[in-house]
């Protein structure tokens, strides 16, 4: 498919009204198999864009790579907060205080500043109660107490954990380029959202650490635990991997460990396939995507993503319908008379190295 205008992105959801199509997303996807294989792609699988949030199962590798989770007691739910994009909760709240309290540390030490929780029922009882969102109830905060917790398991300052020299930050780049099958030198480094480092490399290699992520046979035996000890917390605690009404908890609820899915911002999307996703037999897959103008709206990703799971086989017909309010669907005006529809046209699943792949 040719390229619009030169750019790594092709037209990927469209909004109708009537018969016209009135808006149009355009969006980029890699999909690829844990030993670097790229199965499809839509747009340019080369593209290279940061991963923002889908990024943070390896920031927390190298700390379980250590086993910082058992050094202090965490459990699977309490791991799956360390790659989370939580909504602000009180429950995610009070599994964030029974965490710091094991590691010894405190909200005050976190660096990701403050804004208001994801979960608006959350954020309007903050408002009433005239309580000002604090640094747990960002959506980092998992992260960043992860962060606190690696340092002090290797003896390490706390008070710069964020610094991209810190020895810790040092530890998660080289992790992060070696899950991605690149070099510390070729990342792109930037600053992310919550202050700490965030890391842009091609949809390709992003989805390949995903792959890896969900089937490390091919790692260092460690790295390899690691990886399933993580894989599987996200997938059995989604609720604390997001939160109510979204995408990442919708999936992975619905999979039941199937499917592990971890959303970033700006549009980004990472999501693994364990191995058997696809049928007996099948081997893991990484699919990484971007929405090229960061879907502000967060409309368009959810429904890129459903679709893609659905050509893969990932997800049943049955399933789609479970997901009807990320997956394509009618538009409503205002008195709820359907005036068009949002409806994703990727095409992922007609490539012909994955039907060879796969034997379809």
């Amino acid at each position: 498919m040719r390229l619009i205008n030169s750019t790594p992105y092709l037209p990927i959801v469209e909004l109708t009204r009537g018969n016209i199509v009135e808006s149009i997303h355009f969006g980029a996807a890699a999909v690829v198999d844990a030993s670097g294989q790229l199965l499809a792609s839509f747009g340019d699988p080369e593209a290279v864009t940061f991963m923002r949030s889908s990024a943070k199962p390896f920031q927390a590798l190298p700390f379980v790579e250590q086993d910082g989770d058992l050094a202090f007691n965490l459990t699977p739910r309490e791991l799956a907060l360390l790659c989370a994009s939580h909504s602000g909760t009180d429950e995610h709240v009070a599994v964030i205080q029974g965490m710091q309290k094991k590691i010894g540390v405190t909200e005050k030490d976190l660096l990701c500043g403050s804004h208001p929780p994801y979960h608006e029922p959350t954020a309007q009882a903050l408002l009433l109660r005239g309580e000002p969102p604090t640094p747990n109830r960002h959506n980092c905060s998992g992260k960043h107490t992860g962060m606190l917790a690696h340092a002090l398991l290797r003896g390490l300052p706390i008070q710069d954990y964020i610094n991209p020299n810190h020895p810790i930050q040092q530890s998660i780049l080289q992790t992060f380029a070696e899950m991605c099958g690149t070099t510390v030198e070729q990342v792109e480094l930037g600053i992310d959202g919550c202050s700490a480092p965030n890391f842009a490399v091609s949809l390709r290699q992003a989805a390949l650490g995903y792959a890896r992520l969900c089937d490390p046979s091919g790692l260092a035996p460690r790295r390899a635990e690691a990886c399933r000890r993580i894989s599987a917390a996200m997938t059995a605690n989604p609720d604390m991997v997001a939160g109510p009404g979204r995408f990442d908890l919708a999936v992975m609820g619905l999979a039941s460990g199937r499917i592990l899915t971890k959303a970033g911002a700006e549009g980004y999307q990472g999501i693994g396939l364990m191995p058997g996703a696809l049928g007996a037999g099948s081997p893991a897959v990484g699919i990484a995507f971007k929405i090229a103008d960061g879907d502000l709206s967060n409309r368009a990703r959810a429904c890129v993503g459903v679709e893609i799971l659905r050509q893969l086989g990932a997800i049943s017909a049955r399933e789609v319908e479970q997901l009807t309010l990320h997956a394509a669907r009618p538009i409503y005006n205002w008195r709820m008379i359907p005036v068009g529809e949002m409806r994703s046209i990727v095409k992922i699943s007609n490539d012909t190295v994955f039907k060879k792949a796969f034997n379809t």
